[in-house]
């Protein structure tokens, strides 16, 4: 008799989706191996926001998650555009540039309202609306992003702290500092488990069915230089340190093949007075994404990206790794006072840079070249617009002239004083590479069929994103492929 029907590897909101699913779907005997200790257990789920990207028609289609949202945002649902499944699609493949795989992509976005539903409803998983992450107050009206709507309550740490809640009432067995090692295969190639390093020493786990759910490689530094180049090998972590590839290295090695961008990755601007890994206790507070609403200089006294190419959800996944390809891996984020009170609450764990001129600004700033700064921010204001028709809600329009690059939208003049500075580098949060899988998550060979006895989903699933990401996606797609592989292992492991 095998040890197990399911073993899940990982801990994060893909794997507990997995394991929950596969209990649900008949699997009596599942165990969750996750290779940190009980302490820092949730991989990159406890270090996220928890904004969850769904699909759906009328605003309505909402209240189910956010029963009492009205009491505390009278109007929101007024508030709300839809946000349909051609919309999710459409900004999926514009940000991708037509790269994410449709496939993949339809399964995605059409199971994200019913699995999130899932998750609140079956797990418990409580909602709220995403205010301090995309809500956008505009006199006494709070707007939001397309899509950016609704989040786990108490962000990341909350939605973890429910899943385990959740493994613990299905009688899922968590078991801590267990890291797998290798798959185990029998003669006929299935696999029926997974050699682990315990704490007691070297421990073979069998098991009808696997499903590895631990993570991509953005916390291992060697990978990082192999397969994203230089600079990501110094790139500061978002999210866990345990991330170090060792799913895909595992299933690589049994034969899996590789799909996606082994060179993305999802990086976003963070302050650069962080460590090198993400602080446990203040989680995603790191972030640095109001950028739109100012200008970004580098070590050099230049521009370097177009700060209003599109809201900030569709360019911060990418902006994280212009910025760390700067001198030193540095910028400067620069506001007035007419778009201060739009900076998102994550900037407040900082103290800003401030001057009454810009000239006194820059004189702070660690810029190599402080004329060029100056420079630049004159040719800035000289194209830029005054703030009629300025709004932070929609692709305003307000654009710049005769600049490189220049600034498509909410280029406004800095022209209000006091005039703060906040600084900012490259974080990396997950990577894009991963496994090629078919439609009810298992794992594909290197012949293209599927691997017995192998299933995967979060971020080890190779193919949805490539070159930049929509905000919130990641854990609706580890909630959905998820719960598909925890069906599918199930299934599989009742035929075995």
């Amino acid at each position: 008799m095998r040890d197990f029907d399911v073993i899940v590897v990982g801990a994060g909101n893909a794997a507990l989706a997995a394991a929950n699913s596969a209990r649900e779907a008949g699997a009596d005997r599942v165990v969750v191996l996750e290779k940190a200790p009980e302490a820092e257990r949730g991989g990159n789920t406890h270090f996220s926001g928890g904004l969850l990207r769904i699909a759906y028609g009328a605003s309505r289609a909402l209240e189910p998650l956010l029963p009492d949202v009205e009491a505390r945002l009278p109007g929101f649902f007024d508030n709300v555009e839809p946000y349909t499944e051609e919309d999710f699609m459409s900004d999926l493949r514009r940000v991708t540039s037509d790269r994410t795989d449709p496939t993949l992509a339809r399964i995605l976005i059409g199971n994200s309202y019913e699995t999130i539903r899932w998750m609140h409803e079956t797990a418990g998983v409580p909602m709220e609306a995403a205010v301090s992450l995309a809500g956008i107050r505009v006199g006494n009206r709070v707007k939001f992003q397309k899509g950016a709507i609704v989040r786990a309550r108490q962000e990341g740490v909350g939605l973890s702290r429910r899943w385990f809640a959740h493994t613990e009432e299905n009688g899922i067995e968590v078991r801590y500092a267990t890291g797998a090692l290798s798959l185990i295969r029998d003669r006929r190639g299935r696999v029926v488990g997974v050699e682990a390093r315990t704490p007691t020493g070297i421990e073979e786990l069998s098991a009808r069915a696997v499903i590895l759910a631990c993570g991509g490689f953005e916390a291992n530094a060697q990978w990082r230089a192999q397969y994203l180049g230089a600079p990501w090998d110094h790139a500061k972590v978002r999210g866990s340190a345990h991330n170090q590839g060792d799913g895909l290295r595992m299933a690589l090695e049994a034969g899996a093949l590789p799909r996606g961008q082994w060179s993305g990755r999802h990086s976003t601007p963070i302050s650069n007075e962080w460590p090198d890994f993400a602080d446990r206790k203040r989680t995603d507070k790191s972030n640095r994404l109001s950028y739109p609403f100012g200008v970004m200089l580098n070590r050099a006294g230049r521009r370097f990206v177009d700060e209003g190419e599109d809201l900030g959800f569709y360019t911060y996944a990418k902006y994280g790794g212009e910025i760390l390809r700067q001198p030193g891996s540095l910028a400067w984020q620069i506001f007035d006072q007419k778009t201060i009170h739009l900076l998102e609450p994550r900037y407040r764990t900082s103290d800003p840079i401030t001057s009454d001129t810009l000239r006194g600004l820059v004189a702070q700033l660690d810029i190599d070249d402080q004329v060029q700064a100056l420079r630049t921010l004159d040719a800035y204001n000289e194209s830029a617009c005054g703030a009629a028709g300025f709004d932070p809600t929609v692709l305003d329009g307000l654009a710049t002239t005769g600049v490189e690059p220049p600034k498509s939208n909410w280029a406004l003049r800095l022209d209000a004083p006091p005039f703060v500075a906040y600084s900012a580098t490259g974080g990396i949060t997950f990577t894009f590479g991963g496994l090629a899988i078919d439609e009810d998550a298992r794992v594909l060979g290197t012949d293209w069929r599927p691997m017995p006895g192998l299933h995967t989903c979060g971020e080890m699933v190779g193919g949805l994103f490539h070159f930049n990401y929509p905000g919130g996606t990641g854990l609706v797609s580890g909630a959905v492929f998820g719960r598909i592989a925890g069906r599918t292992a199930a299934r599989d492991a009742a035929r075995v």
